[in-house]
């Protein structure tokens, strides 16, 4: 094998790699994969809403230059299909099948002899899109961040520090981003950061358990207002979950796996919103079960 070339893959990956570690922290969704099938079911709760969503996404890095910068793009999809079993006080027909589509453009360069530069930006549209698209559908995150990796070491480990912005929290100011990873043994790992802290137990090379703690959620326009008996007007759904998880996986190769998450919710807000993002109309604040499986081409 041309080491070389070995070498050359290798950086890839790991830069791919990392920029998709950025990427979720504008969705809530901590991955490092190329490829995701993923099906998650939220089982309805005392309050008559259950949530079901399909994911897919894909990424892929180009090399630019022999400095070895690069340019990383890639694509997400998620269908929120939901139900209610309990009534409200307004028409819930446009409020039962949601699309977030993420768009995503990455550029890494070495800083220096330890840091690497990432700036990410993520163009998103994300509606129930009952009139096509309209231009409160579109919102736009954007990330840059240092990040220094020693896979190498007795105990490797991998740090993060940036900064990112998401026009969908509310707040008009960069927020600050921190990641960090170690093997602290040959057979245990742990991440530390937001939306994602876990401890991980490498069972075999074939299976592994892991205790996560993280948030997911949702924020999307509604292109037709809802008009509420108290006279306020909602224009945004949201969902902030924070969730206690337990995950099985199984690595059919060094880098394709199947998965199987199971948890819960230890704070839940479903959420009405207006234009300013106020909230207006409280949907859901009870537990939910949460079941997560699928099939995945990773990185680590």
């Amino acid at each position: 094998m041309d080491i070389k070339n070995s070498t050359h893959h290798i950086a890839i990956w790991k830069l791919l790699a990392f920029v998709v570690i950025l990427w979720s922290y504008n969705s809530r969704a901590q991955s490092t994969d190329i490829f995701r099938l993923e099906y998650l079911n939220i089982p309805e709760n005392d309050t008559g809403i259950k949530t079901q969503r399909y994911k897919a996404l894909i990424n892929l890095p180009l090399r630019l230059n022999e400095k070895q910068d690069y340019l990383i793009t890639g694509m997400e999809y998620n269908r929120f299909d939901m139900g209610y079993s309990q009534n409200f006080p307004f028409d819930k027909s446009e409020l039962i099948r949601f699309h977030v589509i993420d768009l995503n453009i990455g550029y890494l360069t070495k800083w220096n002899e330890n840091w690497n530069l990432v700036t990410i930006l993520t163009p998103r549209m994300a509606s129930n899109f009952i009139s096509g698209m309209v231009t409160d559908d579109f919102f736009m995150n954007a990330t840059a961040t240092f990040w220094k990796e020693r896979p190498n070491a007795d105990k490797p480990y991998r740090i993060v520090l940036g900064l990112t912005y998401n026009s969908t929290t509310g707040l008009p100011v960069p927020l600050p981003l921190v990641n960090y990873y170690r093997r602290f043994h040959p057979n245990w790992s742990f991440t530390f950061g937001i939306p994602k802290s876990s401890l991980k137990h490498y069972i075999t090379k074939k299976h592994s358990l892991e205790m996560a703690l993280l948030l997911d959620g949702y924020f999307i326009n509604l292109q037709n207002d809802i008009l509420l008996d108290n006279g306020q007007v909602a224009s945004k759904i949201s969902l902030t979950s924070l969730l206690g998880t337990l995950v099985y996986q199984y690595n059919i190769s060094k880098r394709m796996s199947l998965f199987a998450m199971f948890g819960k919710t230890v704070v839940q807000e479903g959420m009405l919103r207006n234009d300013d993002q106020g909230k207006v109309f409280l949907l859901n604040d009870e537990s939910n079960l949460y079941i997560r499986t699928g099939f995945k081409i990773g990185i680590f």
